[in-house]
């Protein structure tokens, strides 16, 4: 059953579209992977009714076409001012998308015959391959989500990229924060499912020659990565609320800290192609150093509201982890900014605006005080440990619709 992956590198064709600049990043959309035309007919024209073979092409015709439009969007992005409207084209692709999905299903309903009988072919981005081409349809279901996924990933983009507003001063409004999160949600729900109900339908031979783009570690990054910044925005709106307490902001920054340190721990284990693949792995580097810096921050100040020297001792500590952390984090963000396709950060908004500078601040203040009540030996301590709390964020619950009737 299947079909072992055929691929085609870069050299062979040098086809594949690279830009030299993206522009602003809030959120890491590896370039996109696209189809590319397949004939239907050649392969089901004599085993499937016309009509269905001619729906399905046409379904996934309609895609291959629309993916090509939008992918220079969603690899650059324009951000509007607070007074521009219009809507992205990008949720009329998902919606495509999920139309395809329940034609396509037949093809693999019920042990079917046909799953291994299209060479399904699409480009790839973090693969040392250009493209990949799959005789297997739980293949393209998997592209498929992982498409549904992204476009998800660029929708939230274009929200969180600051709006210039009527007092010239960059804002990402509520409302775009709180759309963002429903839409890392839903895009790691789909992840989730592509995961867990579509990789252990692949065959283990065509499961080790994915394309890394597919690979289930870097699918699991993506899905962490997804609920990393759905929480680093709820960081952001407890900080700008008065009646959230330090415990509260605590607690989200240490959730974005596991949240993180699942997505890094996933993407290192695999080798991805210079360009996106390496920005990718930088992109989440950067994003664990700014949630250590900010949960090492909050565990600090709470730790220095006890009464004890050894209190105050793991405060400092604690605060100089957190010192440290940005540091690191802008050394992550520039080299992720500098490698192409070069990239730029968004003007300052979140918590990271407020941290940045109250960290070295409060840091420096926090060592200052309590040098003048212990010894310099004892005060530079190993940062304590963060504490640990479930992330209380889940992925929707998106399952793969039913077969489409036609089939029937």
């Amino acid at each position: 059953m299947g079909c072992l992956p055929s691929k085609q590198n870069d050299s062979d064709t040098g086809s594949r579209k690279r830009s030299g600049n993206v522009g602003e990043v809030a959120v890491f959309v590896p370039g996109l992977r696209v189809p590319k035309s397949v004939d239907l007919f050649q392969s089901l024209g004599d085993i499937l009714p016309w009509c269905l073979t001619q729906r399905l092409s046409a379904l996934r015709t309609r895609i291959v076409v629309m993916a090509a439009q939008e992918a220079p969007i969603v690899v650059k992005p324009k951000r509007k001012t607070a007074t521009q409207h219009g809507g992205s084209s990008l949720p009329d692709l998902r919606q495509a998308l999920e139309d395809y999905l329940p034609v396509l299903l037949g093809l693999v309903k019920d042990g079917s015959q046909l799953v291994d009988s299209i060479h399904f072919v699409w480009t790839n981005q973090e693969d040392d391959a250009e493209e990949t081409k799959i005789a297997n349809a739980w293949y393209e279901v998997l592209s498929v989500l992982h498409l549904m996924a992204m476009l998800c990933f660029s929708e939230a983009n274009s929200l969180l990229l600051p709006k210039t507003s009527s007092d010239s001063n960059p804002k990402v409004s509520e409302e775009s924060r709180r759309s963002a999160i429903d839409i890392f949600l839903k895009a790691a729900g789909y992840l989730d499912c592509a995961i867990q109900h579509v990789l252990p339908q692949l065959p283990p031979d065509l499961r080790v020659n994915l394309p890394v783009d597919l690979a289930e570690g870097v699918l699991h990054s993506l899905l962490m990565q997804a609920l990393g910044q759905s929480v680093d925005i709820q960081l952001g709106m407890a900080m700008d609320s008065p009646k959230a307490t330090l415990a509260v902001k605590r607690r989200l920054a240490c959730e974005m800290v596991k949240c993180w340190h699942q997505a890094e721990d996933s993407i290192t284990k695999y080798t991805l192609a210079e360009g996106w693949g390496g920005k990718h792995q930088l992109f989440i580097k950067w994003k664990h150093d700014e949630a250590k810096a900010a949960a090492y921050y909050y565990h600090g100040v709470i730790l220095d509201e006890g009464n004890t020297e050894k209190s105050h001792r793991m405060a400092v500590a604690a605060l100089q982890a957190a010192e440290e952390s940005i540091s690191q984090s802008k050394r992550a963000s520039d080299a992720f900014n500098a490698m192409p396709p070069i990239s730029r950060n968004p003007p300052p908004w979140g918590p990271m605006k407020y941290l940045y500078e109250k960290i070295p601040k409060d840091a420096a203040n926090k060592v200052r005080i309590n040098q003048d009540l212990y010894n310099q030996h004892r005060i530079l301590e190993r940062a304590p440990t963060l504490l640990d709390f479930a992330v209380a964020l889940k992925p929707d619950d998106y399952r793969l619709p039913e077969v489409d009737h036609a089939w029937n």
